[in-house]
């Protein structure tokens, strides 16, 4: 088996120019593989595959790096098929392991309302960033499309919003009571600012928020509660979608 390890290390490095650490992967994988089946590859069928990756399972190998594995033998039979050292490639008879995604984390109900709490006061800073925090949770906007909201994207009177996604993309959405009530408090300390962007949140400058500054806010306010687990404008975003769902939000 060594020799046609290194025949397909040589193939990998000068047909695909592989970095030498994907080489030492391969290598050592397959390796592994060989050690396991004792086997030549023209002897080797997908039930000695399916063993093998059984093998790794039982000694509790995450799943990411078994399906790494399996693709290493893949590749390295479909090298051994395409230059004719075995009749059949048996790597296509095994299935793919399917990899769980994760969950995106939410907040519950509880941690949200201690969350929009957080934010208290009547000052410019306070009600901008207790509008912010409404505001995420009750629309489910992306961050990038919450800065670029101007004034003149609301309409007040119907609570309403016009934003601009994805591919210039424009969408009107509703705005709940309390973000809309938030917003409204924000929008008459903004005034004394007296600044001319169009911009609707603002720093402490007059200058639009980034939506680095509102990553900041985020992680501020998250720390004030001793919230567990970070905080991100996407975990407000699935916390909405979340909520909504189950009839929470």
């Amino acid at each position: 088996m060594n020799k046609y390890i290194e025949q397909f290390r040589d193939s990998l490095k000068a047909e695909h120019d592989a970095s030498p650490h994907t080489l030492k992967a391969y290598a050592e994988d397959l390796k592994e593989f060989s050690s396991f089946t004792e086997k030549k590859p023209q002897d080797i069928d997908n039930l000695d595959i399916r063993g093998f990756l059984a093998s790794l399972h039982h000694r509790k190998l995450k799943k990411s790096s078994i399906s790494r594995k399996l693709a290493t033998i893949r590749s390295f039979f479909k090298y051994l098929h395409k230059e004719g050292y075995v009749k059949k490639n048996p790597a296509k008879l095994v299935s793919s392991l399917k990899i769980p995604k994760s969950l995106p984390r939410f907040l519950t109900i509880d941690e949200t309302f201690a969350l929009m709490e957080a934010a208290k006061g009547d000052t410019f800073q306070a009600t901008r960033d207790k509008s912010i925090l409404e505001f995420l949770y009750s629309s489910g906007l992306r961050v990038s499309e919450l800065t670029m909201l101007n004034i003149n994207d609301f309409d007040i009177k119907e609570s309403l919003i016009r934003v601009k996604g994805k591919g210039k993309k424009e969408r009107i959405i509703p705005i709940g009571a309390k973000a809309m009530d938030a917003i409204k408090n924000y929008l008459s300390e903004r005034i004394s600012l007296k600044k001319k962007s169009q911009a609707l949140f603002l720093n402490n400058r007059g200058g639009r928020l980034t939506q680095r500054s509102i990553r900041r806010i985020l992680i501020k306010y998250a720390r004030m509660i001793a919230l567990k687990g970070s905080l991100s404008p996407h975990v407000l975003r699935h916390t909405f979608s979340t909520h909504l769902l189950h009839g929470g939000a």
